[in-house]
This record gives structure tokens, sequence and C-alpha cells, in this order.
């Protein structure tokens, strides 16, 4: 009987520990998988990559972020409806803000010189370097990237965080 109840014991203190386990690994990493050909050479089209979630970001690190609010109103390069699909898409059928995530090379970090020659919608950018917390970014592959050159800085708490390696 006492043999039981200490297998019990044991048997529930490995589920607590492997659930906390679970918890902490969830909290800390993301599996995502890349959709599109933005990221080409580097990531392709269906890539599994796992990223650590933090805000701690060097230049030329793979990082996942939030598209930016507000919703995409144009439709990144290289993502076609189909014809008669065109005739109905509204701001209404696209992706609300914070459900779709970006990946993208980070080319400039808080601190770094704003990069205005690359950079066309922060050519009128009052800051000299970029902002706390926020982050300019770049697809690899420019002709098929939806990038800063669109939406300018990813802003203070879009940033998800670091590829760490593709799967």
């Amino acid at each position: 009987m006492k043999r039981r109840r200490a297998r019990t014991a044991v048997g529930a203190g490995l589920a607590v520990a492997g659930g906390l386990a679970t918890l902490w690994i969830r909290r800390r990493y993301l599996l995502t998988t890349v959709s599109g050909r933005s990221m080409e050479p580097a990531l392709c089209d269906a890539d599994r990559v796992l990223v650590r979630r933090t805000q701690r970001i060097r230049t030329g690190q793979i990082v996942v972020v939030i598209a930016p609010d507000p919703p995409l109103v144009h439709l990144p390069p290289g993502t076609f409806p189909a014809e008669d699909e065109l005739a109905t898409t509204t701001v209404e059928t696209l992706p609300q803000p914070g459900e779709r995530l970006l990946i993208k090379r980070a080319i400039a970090v808080p601190g770094d010189r704003v990069p205005r020659e690359r950079i066309p919608a922060l050519r009128e950018a009052p800051e000299t370097v970029v902002p706390p917390a926020s982050l300019v970014v770049l697809g690899d592959n420019p002709g098929a990237s939806w990038d800063s050159r669109d939406f300018g800085f990813i802003r203070p708490g879009e940033c998800v965080g670091v590829v760490v390696r593709k799967l």
C-alpha cells in the first residue's frame, strides 16, 4: 500500500514537472512555418523555424514581428488573389493587426542610424537614430518582400523574437 502511494506521488510530481517544463518552453519559444518567398534564399516557403521570444535583437538577425497596424491595405508582393477574388477583396477580408507574423532581417536596431537611403518610408522620419524598442527590417528577397520600405519602423511591442534555427 505504501509503495502504491509512493508511486502515485512520484507520478503526480513528474506530471506537474512536465507540465511546468512545457509551459516554460511555450512561453520562451515559438515554432512557426515560413509562408512566401520574402526571405529566400535564407528561408524558403514551408520551412519550419524555431523562434526564441526576446526583445534583444542585433543587426543582421532574422526576426519574427507582428504585421504592423493599420491592417494590410495592399497585399504583400507575391501574394495575388485569384481574379474572381479581386473584385471582392476589401480591408475586412485581409488579416487584422496581430493575426499575421512577418519573418524579416533586422537591418537597424535601437541606437543605429536610420537607413534613409534604403528605406523610402523613413526618408521623412524626424528621428536620426532608430527609437528605443523599434526596428527596421527588410526581406532578403526585396522583389517579394513587404517590409520597412513600405511601412517604416517596427514599433515597440511588435517584435516576437529571433529565429534560432531552421528545422
